[in-house]
């Protein structure tokens, strides 16, 4: 069950929503295995809202299904790394998914239902990830009606298999009817990934009833229909053929995740190695990320004996569920301060071990959930700033969260009065920065900062291995400021100020366009564009006013739309 970490609330916006929980407390979703298959069953509990007012009918979804569904496809990765095929199917009786609530997305503010799409987006690309680079495909098996966010789902999938029924159907009925977009990308995996042609998806996504049978082959929609009386058995055979080919060890043994030893009070969230202060006064929090307590093991064995305490996982699973946890709780604090501390050599060992085990199911597993987690960083709508100090360890993999700042400062030298005798701020260049670790965009930080300026990507890509000084790295264009002990208190103060005084919309937009450069990928048009628009239209009156097709819906009258067009 996914649980508030506070006393149930009327609005969504007045419960702290806490992103921890495991399959014995989902309410929504049964996970069954049969060899290499595993079977995710979609069966939402009606009066199981994430908090009161509505109800969810129909397979319908809400924030606290999805977070269940991330978690699953997480455990599925990590504990159970025989499973070569996951079959996502409904257990209600002739539909699949009817999409996101509306009933909650109409009563929900604007913050909640457009962080509530980021991160269903998010999980959707994560079950992509999984069929691509883990072996683990991803099977539709649409047994009734798929709408809205239930086609989405079924679009992450690898294969779309759909129950021919005369009255089954796919669709994405959110234009003719609510007046939005589909907000999990839809639009995008209908044009981009199943190549459906141009005018048939228009037609579609204007038609709430949506298409079934052949023509859905025919248009691409779904990759195959199957009389019910067959579904079962083609199903079966469905999973074991992709099954077969999976290059997945079938004889791994899973590590578990353990619940997360997490400290939450209204100005601190502490983990083991992650720590955030969050200032109310100053919109800000302070984000600090400890490097690894111990040696990286001497091989991948190592990884395997330390499980989801071997550092580089253990940090990444804080982090993830303090982004998260920030970006859904606390919407007012605006800027993220990023810091490290310990020892860059133990991250740069602890990166090399995970490198040159790349072939290890979970030492791959554990590189790629690093990459989804500084993309679910770069895709934040916050301000960050990363502040180098001696004490950092902003190396490697710890590199990476300063190359998504929007500013960075490194000390140049050492604060004279607090310890003289310290070693000066430095940063590292390694090889997870050079390839493993893409962002949405298909590039490397490195390769995004540098953009159409090849000699400064080559001058930075050959500092790697060793520390830079704040002259060096500044010279090299890898922070933008290396103030020295005097101007470093006040240059810092006056960004930070600077930043939480500007508006918050505007700095979305902003930060938004400058971390997408480069080419557009199917993820940069879902949070570069798909996104932007959806956050447009869902706080339009044409969606959200008073007449607005989200609040019309279900009460048999037409909403009055503003005609003109903008």
């Amino acid at each position: 069950m996914t649980t508030l970490a506070s006393e149930p609330a009327t609005t969504p916006r007045e419960a702290r929503v806490e992103f921890r929980t495991e399959p014995s407390r989902y309410r929504h979703w049964r996970l069954t295995f049969d060899g290499p298959v595993a079977t995710l069953t979609m069966d939402v509990d009606e009066n199981g809202g994430l908090v009161p007012g509505y109800e969810l009918k129909l397979n319908s979804y809400d924030l606290g299904v999805d977070i269940e569904l991330y978690d699953a496809v997480q455990r599925l990765r990590f504990e159970h790394p025989e499973v070569r095929t996951v079959v996502l199917t409904g257990g209600k009786e002739k539909v699949f998914c009817a999409g996101a609530n509306i009933r909650m997305l109409a009563a929900s503010e604007h913050a909640w239902k457009v962080n509530f799409c980021k991160f269903t987006n998010e999980t959707r690309n994560g079950i992509e990830d999984a069929t691509a680079n883990s072996g683990q495909t991803y099977i539709a098996a649409c047994n009734g009606t798929a709408s809205g966010g239930g086609y989405e789902l079924a679009l992450a999938c690898e294969h779309i298999m759909l129950v021919d029924d005369r009255s089954s159907t796919v669709s994405l009925p959110e234009l003719p009817l609510l007046g939005v977009l589909p907000g999990t990308g839809g639009l995008t995996r209908v044009s981009d990934k199943r190549h459906v042609r141009r005018d048939l998806a228009d037609y579609f996504s204007t038609k709430a009833e949506g298409i079934g049978g052949a023509k859905a082959v025919r248009w691409r929609l779904v990759d195959e229909v199957v009389p019910r009386t067959a579904w079962a058995a083609t199903v079966r055979e469905r999973a074991a053929a992709f099954a077969e080919r999976s290059p997945r060890p079938a004889d791994a043994r899973g590590i578990g995740l353990p619940p997360l030893d997490k400290t939450r009070t209204d100005d601190r969230v502490a983990y083991r190695y992650v720590d955030a202060v969050l200032d109310r006064d100053r919109s800000t929090v302070e984000i600090t990320v400890l490097g690894p307590e111990e040696d990286a093991p001497a091989d991948a064995s190592g990884v395997h004996a330390r499980g989801a305490d071997f550092w580089t996982l253990a940090m990444t699973r804080e982090l993830d569920d303090l982004i998260l946890d920030l970006r859904t709780n606390e919407t007012s604090l605006g800027t993220w301060v990023l810091r490290t501390r310990g020892d860059a050599k133990r991250v740069l060992a602890h990166d090399a071990l995970l490198l040159d085990n790349a072939r290890d199911w979970l030492a791959n597993e554990i590189v790629l959930y690093l990459k989804r987690t500084f993309k679910r960083l770069d895709v934040t709508s916050r301000s960050l700033i990363a502040l180098i100090e001696p004490g950092s360890c902003f190396a490697g993999s710890l590199l990476e969260p300063a190359l998504a700042a929007d500013r960075s400062f490194q000390l140049a030298g050492v604060f004279e009065e607090v310890d003289p005798d310290a070693d000066p701020a430095a940063i590292t260049v390694g090889p997870m920065n050079l390839g493993p670790l893409p962002m949405g965009n298909g590039l490397t930080r490195l390769a995004t900062r540098f953009f159409g300026d090849p000699e400064s990507l080559t001058a930075a890509e050959s500092a790697r291995g060793g520390p830079l000084a704040a002259a060096d790295a500044e010279r090299l264009g890898l922070v933008t400021f290396a103030p020295d002990d005097i101007d470093w208190d006040e240059e810092v103060r006056i960004a930070i100020e600077e930043r939480t005084g500007f508006s918050p919309d505007a700095l979305t937009g902003l930060e938004a366009n400058y971390r997408f450069t480069g080419p557009e990928t199917l993820e940069t048009k879902i949070f570069g564009r798909l996104t932007a628009w959806q956050n447009w239209i869902f706080d339009r009156p044409n969606a959200s006013g008073p007449d607005g097709a989200l609040r019309k819906y279900g009460t048999g009258r037409r909403a009055d739309f503003d005609r003109k067009r903008v």
